[in-house]
């Protein structure tokens, strides 16, 4: 009995180990961005420094941080919206009904990823201007879209191929439509892979560059394209400035992570808690 107990109070002890030394980098990064410049270049280092909010100062009234924030949020939530409502849908269509090609299906997809950028990126600016949406917003939320709705799909349609069909035929017998069972009894039992796709398309919205770069300007970069604005000027490469508006990139990501995490094993953490 003993040793059933302390299994999973040392796991959970060794997990708790390794999350606190894998996040110190990010408080080392924090902690950076809460440094005069002056100490960030010093030759030696400084274990002790001074933290000061000279930088959020600086970054507020030299750039427009708040809109590149802004920019970040609405075009990766939006993005994000509109992968699981057409992603879902699909993934379910796809692992449920049967045709020419089915089995090979997901091949397919995914492959789509695999495409070389500058192939796409040529063609998706002359259609964005042809719909007048070159430096908006909502071209940014268009084309993040895009390019991670087929790994949206892949994802859950993979976490719907596992649930027993058994399940929504007897939902069938008591009269529920396809439209019913899929929202009422395939989403709530695939809750965590769709959430574990909503995170892989926003990090991969995030970490998107080259894309944004071209179609988007000043007054529609979001804050992955806005860090390569901290260079140059008066005062050279700004690391604590990048440090900072990195920091603010990362950490909406970083709680996503956790609250997939979460949401995938919640009883393994509930025990290993109560344990």
């Amino acid at each position: 009995m003993s040793k059933r107990i302390e299994g999973p109070r040392w796991g959970w002890i060794v997990l708790t180990a390794w999350g606190l030394f894998a996040i110190l980098p990010i408080i080392y990064f924090a902690s950076i961005a809460l440094r005069p410049r002056n100490e960030i270049i010093a030759p030696v280092p400084i274990y002790f420094p001074t933290l000061t909010t000279e930088t959020w100062t600086k970054i507020w009234a030299e750039w427009p941080i708040g809109l590149y924030f802004y920019n970040s949020i609405v075009a990766i939530s939006g993005s994000v919206f509109i992968c699981l409502v057409l992603g879902v849908p699909a993934a379910y269509a796809l692992a449920r009904y049967k045709f020419k090609g089915n089995a090979d299906i997901g091949n397919y997809i995914l492959s789509t990823k695999m495409m070389a950028p500058a192939a796409v990126v040529v063609p998706m600016f002359f259609l964005f201007g042809k719909l007048k949406l070159i430096d908006s917003v909502w071209a940014l939320m268009l084309m993040y879209a895009a390019m991670n709705l087929s790994i949206v799909v892949w994802i859950v349609r993979s976490y719907m191929i596992d649930i027993h069909p058994e399940i929504e035929d007897a939902a069938r017998t008591d009269g529920a439509s396809d439209l019913r069972i899929l929202w009422e009894i395939i989403i709530p039992m695939c809750l965590p892979g769709i959430i574990t796709a909503a995170v892989i398309a926003a990090i991969f919205a995030m970490n998107e560059y080259l894309f944004t770069l071209i179609i988007a300007s000043k007054n529609a970069y979001p804050l992955s394209v806005a860090l390569a604005n901290f260079s140059g000027g008066s005062d050279g490469i700004i690391y604590n400035a990048i440090a900072l508006v990195g920091f603010l990139a990362f950490f909406p990501a970083l709680l996503l992570v956790i609250r997939a995490v979460l949401a995938k094993y919640p009883d393994h953490i509930g025990s290993a808690v109560k344990g």
